[in-house]
């Protein structure tokens, strides 16, 4: 028998800021989203909660829900419960002491779970603007 190959999914659109203040990566991405029709919706502070709940110590992390309007509003048109995996999660979190990892969800990726190709065409839509956010920060 063959060996078996692990087939790797990427899941996210990932970019590395080198030696970059936290504060100053989580403006720049939240000027980027705004820039591309984003909205933050949430902003849930990973590290903060962690250590409230259960007196831990992590790297920074923060978890920015982010939403295009249009673009949700059409997806739910299309698949009523798609809101379920809504919004769109970029994550930022410190990494080899100074830099900062960012990290949005790809859309097709998650919406892989739903047959539905209108809806897939929809996420390419918005992995594109998010792949443009990332780049950008």
């Amino acid at each position: 028998m063959g060996a078996q190959r692990r087939l790797l999914v990427t899941y996210t659109l990932d970019r590395t800021l080198w030696a970059t203040s936290f504060d100053d990566a989580v403006g720049r991405t939240k000027s980027a989203l705004i820039k591309h029709g984003f909205g933050v919706l949430t902003e849930i502070d990973v590290k903060a909660t962690i250590k409230k709940k259960i007196d831990a110590d992590i790297d920074e992390y923060l978890i920015l829900g982010a939403c295009n309007p249009r673009m949700a509003f059409e997806a739910m048109k299309l698949e009523p419960k798609v809101g379920a995996m809504l919004p769109c999660n970029v994550i930022l979190r410190g990494v080899d002491g100074g830099n900062v990892m960012v990290s949005a969800i790809d859309p097709v990726a998650s919406m892989q779970a739903i047959d539905n190709e209108v809806l897939n065409s929809l996420a390419s839509k918005v992995r594109s603007m998010l792949a443009e956010v990332v780049a950008e920060i």
